[in-house]
């Protein structure tokens, strides 16, 4: 049997070791997910949200359990985990606890009166079946948690995969979910690397959500559309932060540190890029080179920034900062790598044509660059491959949410950094390379369903106006009755022109011709508001 060790992120040592699963055992899993997905499909939002809320006093009786054994799979700091990792869990429990038996309800919808006649019309959503989510190894309590607790609270059942590097967290995931009256085999988990994720799909879930690098997700869209399988994919990110001279500098300042170093930069929603106007840009420049030598590293009683989850992230972080020195950038230090722990440096006088400016660094380097004019800065914020997180930073609101609206992302903030992420309400997801769909918020959570539309005729006769056998007398009924809902004039005109035609359709309904005109004039109303 192949196997797979898990070490710690703190020390490099050995956990324990994993078994790899076999293709057969994925397809054994993915058809017993499938046959408990349907018993929990039976069961209505609300009586499903009632199972899943009691996860929320599960998770913070193990709170501390959780948090230690996050520091040592991730190299986060304590606070870091309680931030980016439960916060996040509880706040989309609690909000789709509230809100997914309304965000989810039957829509009926509103139907032409003399189109549809005797006629009642609308659309329910329904879970896909089978979810696969495979997570990664920056956030893989939350980035497995939440997407998965998004595919049960719509009625689907899960199978997740865990990065390599973050395996002792999936037997975590599955401890927590053990507390919950669940039918059994609904969540499973397979383990492996790349070929396991390929194998998972091969195997047919019906929907993949996958969280990743642009590379992995390109490779996982190609797979799922061999059988085909719809998929979401939150990719990567190159996050801008725009900050304007009248901004509040000592907070932009702060707020830069935090986007661009919390999780020691490994966040695909991080500030990696940082433009500042010219006529601040020294002082910006020199306060936050300042604050970054304040910053302190380490598991101490005090400390800012934990270690490198993978050393080989370090690989790419050392060459975005030679070429930037290369090309003429300035640096608040030396890389500096103690053992796992990789220090923040700030670079400046950066440009576009430099790595650090166009690729996904995932890593603690800062690069800071002047603009001149509003259009300027948009502009530069823009000229990128990805699009995943903004933020806009000055004083004059309305200002600040003009560019924002300009800028080709999926989120912004105005005078924040990353909490819009944590809003369990607000959709996440990007743009361009850095993938598409989203999750959280009500948009997320319908993702994870499917629409069935459906329409109900009520009428007792034996024909309708669309049936045949088709005639002249039919086409000019038809045309006069295209010509009254949608020909100029208003509506006492249009029923003047087609009185005949309209009079025609007397014999499709049970309404009189006065109870037609007046629902049309409803429907008329209700299309103008």
């Amino acid at each position: 049997m192949q196997t797979l060790p898990a070490f710690s992120a703190l020390t490099g040592q050995l956990i324990t070791t994993y078994p790899i699963t076999h293709p057969a055992d994925t397809a054994q899993i993915i058809d017993t997910t499938q046959q408990a997905a349907k018993l929990w499909g039976q069961l209505d939002t609300a009586q499903r949200s009632k199972r899943l809320a009691k996860l929320e006093a599960v998770i913070l009786s193990k709170l501390d359990t959780i948090t230690d054994t996050l520091v040592m799979v991730t190299g986060k700091v304590k606070t870091e985990v309680l931030l980016g990792e439960i916060y996040p869990v509880l706040a989309l429990l609690r909000y789709y606890q509230k809100n997914a038996a309304r965000i989810l309800a039957p829509c009926p919808i509103h139907t032409a009166p003399m189109a549809f006649l005797n006629a009642e019309a609308g659309y329910e959503r329904r879970p896909y079946g089978v979810v696969a989510v495979i997570a990664p190894w920056n956030f893989p309590f939350q980035l497995t948690l939440n997407p998965l607790l998004t595919a049960l609270f719509c009625g689907n059942g899960v199978v997740f995969k865990l990065s390599e590097l973050s395996l002792p967290i999936g037997d975590l995931i599955l401890q927590l979910l053990a507390a919950l009256d669940l039918p059994d085999g609904l969540v499973q988990q397979v383990i492996g690397e790349a070929e396991t994720g390929a194998q998972l799909i091969d195997a047919r879930p019906d929907l993949v959500f996958f969280t990743g690098s642009v590379a992995a997700g390109k490779a996982v869209m190609a797979r799922a559309a061999q059988h085909p399988i719809p998929v979401i994919l939150e990719l990567g990110g190159k996050d801008a932060m725009l900050v304007f001279a009248d901004a509040k500098l000592q907070r932009a300042v702060k707020a830069a540190l935090y986007g661009a170093f919390s999780n020691s930069g490994q966040v695909c929603a991080a500030i990696e890029r940082c433009y500042v106007e010219a006529s601040c840009y020294p002082t910006f420049v020199k306060q936050l080179a300042d604050a970054a030598h304040a910053i302190t590293v380490g598991h101490g009683a005090v400390g800012d920034m934990g270690c490198l989850t993978t050393l080989k992230q370090f690989a790419v972080i050392e060459a975005h900062y030679q070429d930037a020195l290369a090309k003429g950038a300035k640096a608040s230090g030396p890389l500096r790598l103690e053992g796992r722990y990789l220090y923040p440096v700030v670079l400046w006088d950066v440009s576009h044509d430099m790595r650090v400016m166009q690729e996904e660094t995932f890593g603690p380097l800062l690069p800071v660059m002047a603009f001149d004019t509003e259009q300027q800065a948009i502009a530069l914020a823009n000229d990128s491959a990805f699009g995943l997180n903004a933020s806009v930073w000055s004083a004059d609101i309305d200002k600040a949410q003009r560019v924002a609206s300009q800028l080709q992302v999926g989120n912004w903030a105005v005078n924040d950094v990353l909490k819009n992420i944590g809003h369990a309400g607000l959709p996440f997801g990007g743009t361009k390379n850095s993938g598409f769909g989203r999750y959280h918020g009500a948009e997320g959570l319908r993702q994870f369903t499917y629409t069935v539309a459906g329409l109900t005729s009520r009428s007792r006769l034996d024909d309708e106006p669309n049936w045949f056998p088709y005639s002249d007398n039919r086409y000019q009924a038809m045309r006069g009755f295209i010509d009254f809902m949608f020909g100029s004039g208003n509506i006492y005109q249009r029923v003047a022109r087609n009185w005949q035609a309209l009079q025609a359709f007397r014999h499709y309904s049970s309404l009189s011709l006065r109870q037609h005109v007046r629902n049309l004039w409803i429907f008329l109303f209700k299309q103008r508001a």
